[in-house]
């Protein structure tokens, strides 16, 4: 774990329906009135996973940090798999809001990765919580394209036969099955190429910052396309060069920056208010 996340404070949230437990950091905003940056993972993503982003962006910023491992991930309770198939669904529907209520956490910014980004987008077109002001997503999915499937197949063979669940296995300890199968079962079922969550765009009421790599093996250009196209509000989207689909670790200055600028609009636009 970077020494900037693992600096941060140990956080234990409690979901309320079955007292299940979520793996948590916190990091303290510069002032006591600056919003927090939620920080969604992706499907094969955790607390740790995220390395020193979170805190770079927070010092870039001013803003809080809370970052969470969902069940399955991490150190986080483990779940029962296998997922259905709308468990984006569940997680931007009944789960983030009910993190947002258990932490108390007022103004905030969404950042999701890959799944976590998707997550986000459901979330703040359907039931955005009081205090949402933007979202972003980085290598967020709207619908399931061909290229994703191959790429997650290919993650299977890696998995079973390469070094894969090794180097999971660092992150997720005991749940590092449960990880992997509960993304990579879900995402390869027949039922799943359906899945599609652009009915929630035209519901987002807050700007949007949608980033993904020009080289993304998990998604082509038509998924920030859509996002641009059908969101309710405005949406800037940041395709970043010769990257792949983690560009927040693959061109980490230039998503800072790109991350930084939007976040201080933001808030310049919040004091305006």
């Amino acid at each position: 774990m970077d020494s900037e996340i693992a600096l941060a404070l140990p956080l234990d949230i409690v979901l309320p329906e079955r007292g299940e437990r979520l793996e948590g950091v916190w990091i303290e905003p510069a002032a006591p009135s600056a919003p927090t940056l939620i920080f969604l993972h992706e499907g094969l993503g955790c607390v740790a996973l995220w390395r020193d982003f979170p805190a770079r962006l927070a010092a870039a910023t001013g803003c809080g940090v809370l970052i969470y491992s969902r069940l399955g991930y991490g150190r986080s309770d483990p779940c029962a798999l296998p997922r259905p198939i709308d468990f984006m669904h569940h997680e931007g529907l009944s789960v983030l809001p009910a993190v947002i209520r258990q932490t108390g956490i007022g103004e905030h910014i969404l950042v999701g990765h890959s799944d976590g980004g998707s997550i986000a987008l459901i979330h703040a077109g359907r039931v955005a919580t009081p205090g949402l002001k933007g979202v972003v997503t980085l290598a967020a999915h709207v619908f399931c394209e061909a290229l994703t499937c191959e790429s997650i197949a290919d993650a299977r063979v890696r998995y079973l036969e390469g070094d894969l669940k090794a180097r999971l296995a660092a992150y997720h300890g005991d749940n590092t099955d449960c990880a992997f199968w509960g993304w990579n079962d879900v995402w390869l079922h027949p039922d799943f190429r359906h899945w599609n969550i652009e009915a929630f765009l035209p519901g987002i009421g807050v700007p949007v910052l949608a980033i993904q790599g020009e080289k993304d093996p998990y998604g082509t250009r038509a998924q920030v396309d859509s996002i641009r196209q059908k969101t309710g509000s405005a949406v800037r989207v940041a395709m970043i060069p010769d990257c792949g689909h983690a560009p927040h670790l693959e061109k980490k200055d230039a998503v800072l920056a790109t991350v930084g600028e939007f976040v201080r609009t933001l808030l310049a636009d919040r004091q305006m208010a």
